[in-house]
């Protein structure tokens, strides 16, 4: 890791650290973390940063099942089981603050293209790519005018609904790495379409990640169509 790896770290746990210390006091901070509340309050407000090792910790650690906390805590489902995850997926510094804990705990490599699907994967999209230095493509259900040349991806569903989805095919170069994402995945059809998507364009796929899985089902489904990780930050039961 060099000198620029590391500071970038060691802000990523010091903006961590800040999200959770807005809801508590720095001795509860300091329980959730196991570090002592003076040098939480010294790393939270600027005065220094936290060594390398603590801020991985951090990140990987402590981040991962804090955030997972407090996604759970914004999200609703109503009786039949959808989910409402949109004070999440409007809240582009906690996406930010997603990035490198996903990319951390789920040893994603880095991507040359992060791809999801228009129009909720945006934001969440938009974030990773920004952490990982890569490109955003956004994969949609209908084709844009101005473009001539598209990656189509189609599948009926087992409602009888046909779903396609289109990439306007200069997103993605043959032999270019794949990171697909989503704020949501369920059934895995999504996912499926977008992995498909990137099998045309003669890329590598490195990784699927979703903020929320909704059961295992789409994740297995996932696991299914890749050798690369498969991960979501939580987890419901359906």
């Amino acid at each position: 890791m060099n000198r620029a790896e590391k500071a970038t770290l060691q802000l990523q746990a010091v903006a961590v650290l800040r999200m959770l210390k807005e809801t508590r006091t720095y001795d509860e901070l300091a329980e959730v973390t196991g570090l002592p509340a003076g040098d939480l309050n010294r790393y939270v407000n600027g005065h220094v940063l936290p060594s390398v090792d603590r801020a991985r910790d951090v990140v990987e650690g402590v981040g991962r099942d804090e955030l997972a906390a407090e996604l759970e805590s914004r999200v609703s489902r109503d009786d039949e089981g959808y989910v409402d995850n949109s004070a999440v997926v409007f809240d582009q510094s906690f996406l930010d603050l997603v990035a490198p804990v996903a990319a951390e705990s789920l040893d994603f490599e880095r991507p040359d293209v992060v791809l999801t699907a228009a129009t909720d994967g945006i934001t969440l999209g938009a974030a990773m790519a920004s952490y990982f230095d890569a490109r955003v493509a956004y994969a949609k259900k209908s084709k844009e005018t101005a473009v001539e040349e598209f990656i189509e991806s189609r599948q009926r569903l087992a409602s009888g609904i046909e779903l396609t989805y289109y990439l306007p095919a200069s997103s993605i170069g043959a032999g270019e790495t794949v990171l697909v994402v989503d704020d949501l995945i369920r059934s895995g059809e999504t996912q499926e379409l977008l992995l498909d998507i990137a099998e045309r364009a003669d890329a590598d796929v490195v990784g699927v990640f979703a903020l929320i899985a909704a059961g295992e089902t789409g994740l297995e489904r996932a696991e299914g169509l890749t050798d690369a990780p498969v991960g979501a930050l939580t987890t419901f039961e359906e």
